[in-house]
């Protein structure tokens, strides 16, 4: 999609909500905004979001984009819908004042309100945690000025309370009460640093910029309400500059940054147009979401997954080679850091095409990779299982905007939502030789990680809420401990587009950052994004790891076994008959995956 057919859509998507109905053509608007969100030049409106390689959190960006076109889906409607068109036809309208068909809109939220889970998670990890931030960098307008980059960044603060945010006594202390103050309330003239830099070269950019990034990162105070810091690099008015937002990372997460992408451009559209940088308001205030999951820590349905976390952390599997305990661990290093790319032809089948092999998620096949690779990697040459029966355990992280209550819309609340649970991958002795080469190991693996997964209640939100929300269950969790492995899939990200409000180019995006000496949370953890280039997507995966846990080696020896199992899993795709169903995929209750795979077999016979 060009940037005049953006302008176009976004022009549309005004005039939709400004009265208060449904677009002409539902379908239509549907299939340009998925478009958009994927990065296709077209999709039909018999295609299905998912069979297009989409994943939760880009169904976050359609649900988000839809609202100010005039249309109302959720999530799981993206998700779960079998074609774009049955999609629009069960779209609801945007009411005048922005209200759907479900519960109406809650009061903005302001004031004290209930740490979150992961909040609290970050007050156990200790360390220079007030400087914990996440920051992105966007190509800004030829002739965007200082005055204008303090307009826009007045407008996210004034929409988005979270960006807002006092916490007293700091981030380490986020087990107090955080505090949320009235719009105005925060000055974006303080927070706003412009840098004059028209001689600066295309080459020389990056290193300015991530430089007052870094001075940035230091200014951040939570304890004194100020969890955003922007950098403006201005190069006048016939070059693209740079626009650095650092965030707080308790304001912040990896589908927060796509809402605040979104909104700078649609601030600064009506800037230019002589209008004032509002932006849409938010249905679902931070502070409301908070409560609402304080609420549901104590109710009968989490008090019921007790028994399953507790069965998932105990016992442990035979610990993955590490010399230390985990309380022990030696803080983050970038000497312990180890980043390697799988290449667009192995990326793109493997994250729009595999999935679909078992109806499945980009998360079901890294984590298998994962799996397999943590089994290989125990017992590298037996070309079998371990000991412990083929067991891993893996501590996942999620976006954390699960629907738990009937007519939530989060698409547009900005915050650290993230959830962080364990998962236990049993895969018995799968044949490692054949899985490595693609043959029916592979989808074998696939088929039982899917399965693990989805039989996750929220995915897996329940377990931070038990851990650090419920007093009852919370020392108990507490005593098992946590997996050695941490795992993060943040998404895909647009990069290498030259067009104003794109990612820049020499900054990664949304990735963790901090000062030196920030505790490690894991043993080994890996951080894994896919980057839409001009030649396609790459995934890009991030190791770091604890240097009194593993020797560089090792941990160099897994991360290459994990892309050598994708890349299995990529081959595994094109082979006749490698696409199936799982049990969860039928209503029919009983039937296992031996069972589907008998009648699929006679109906092929049959066929």
């Amino acid at each position: 999609m060009t940037d005049l057919d953006r302008r176009a859509t976004t022009t549309l998507a005004h005039e939709g909500a400004a009265r208060g109905r449904n677009p002409v053509d539902p379908a239509g608007t549907l299939c340009a905004l998925i478009a958009d969100v994927l990065g296709l030049a077209a999709v039909d409106p018999g295609q299905s979001f998912t069979g297009l390689g989409g994943d939760s959190i880009q169904a976050i960006q359609v649900v988000s984009r839809a609202r100010p076109a005039g249309l109302l889906v959720t999530t799981r409607e993206v998700l779960r819908s079998e074609t774009v068109a049955a999609l629009a036809a069960g779209a609801r309208a945007v009411g005048p004042l922005g209200a759907g068909a479900g519960p109406a809109r809650p009061a903005r939220r302001l004031g004290p309100f209930a740490p979150t889970p992961i909040m609290a998670w970050l007050g156990e990890l200790g360390g220079p945690v007030d400087t914990y931030n996440q920051s992105l960098v966007v190509r800004t307008p030829a002739g965007f000025g200082a005055e204008d980059a303090v307009r826009v960044v007045q407008a996210l603060l004034d929409t988005h309370d979270i960006l807002r945010l006092r916490v007293p006594g700091g981030a380490g202390a986020a087990g107090a009460q955080p505090t949320v103050p009235p719009p105005g309330s925060v000055d974006a003239h303080a927070l706003v640093e412009s840098v004059a830099a028209g001689a600066a070269t295309d080459e020389e950019l990056p290193g300015l910029t991530t430089q007052r990034i870094r001075a940035a990162r230091r200014l951040l105070a939570p304890a004194e309400g100020i969890v955003l810091r922007a950098v403006h690099i201005d190069r006048g008015p016939a070059r693209q500059g740079r626009l650095a937002l650092v965030v707080h990372h308790l304001a912040v997460d990896g589908v927060s940054w796509r809402i605040l992408l979104d909104d700078l451009r649609v601030g600064w559209e009506r800037l230019s147009e002589g209008r004032e940088p509002g932006l849409a308001p938010v249905p679902t205030p931070f502070a409301h979401w908070a409560g609402l999951l304080r609420a549901d820590a104590t109710s009968g349905r989490r008090m019921a997954e007790a028994g399953r976390w507790a069965a998932t952390l105990r016992p442990a599997p035979e610990p993955l080679g590490g010399v230390c305990a985990l309380d022990r661990l030696d803080a983050e290093s970038a000497v312990n850091r180890y980043t390697l790319d799988l290449p667009p032809d192995v990326t793109g089948p493997l994250l729009t095409v595999t999935p679909g092999l078992v109806n499945g998620t980009v998360n079901d096949v890294l984590l298998t990779g994962l799996a397999l690779a943590v089994l290989a990697w125990r017992r590298p040459g037996t070309g079998d299982g371990d000991g412990d029966g083929g067991s891993v355990l893996v501590d996942v992280e999620g976006h954390g905007r699960e629907e738990i209550t009937d007519g939530l819309d989060l698409s547009r609340t900005v915050g650290w939502f993230t959830t962080v649970y364990p998962v236990r991958l049993d895969l018995g002795r799968p044949d490692l030789a054949d899985a490595r080469a693609g043959g029916p190991a592979a989808g074998a693996a696939l088929r039982q990680v899917k399965e693990t997964l989805r039989a996750i209640p929220d995915h897996g939100i329940g377990h931070g809420l038990l851990r650090y929300a419920n007093s009852r269950t919370g020392p108990g969790l507490a005593a098992l401990g946590i997996p050695e492995i941490g795992f993060n899939y943040l998404g895909r990200f647009p990069m290498g587009d030259a067009a104003d409000w794109s990612a820049a180019p020499g900054h990664d995006f949304g990735l963790d950052d901090a000062d030196e000496g920030l505790p490690m949370a894991h043993a080994v953890e890996v951080n894994a994004a896919a980057h839409e280039g001009p030649a396609g997507l790459t995934l890009s995966a991030t190791w770091t790891w604890a240097g009194n846990a593993y020797p560089a080696g090792r941990v160099r020896a897994l991360a290459d076994e994990w892309f050598a199992m994708l890349r299995a899993l990529a081959r595994h795709t094109a082979l006749p008959g490698a696409a199936g169903l799982t049990p969860s995929d039928v209503s029919l209750t009983g039937l296992s995956q031996a069972d589907l795979d008998a009648f699929e077999s006679q109906l092929g016979e049959v066929l």
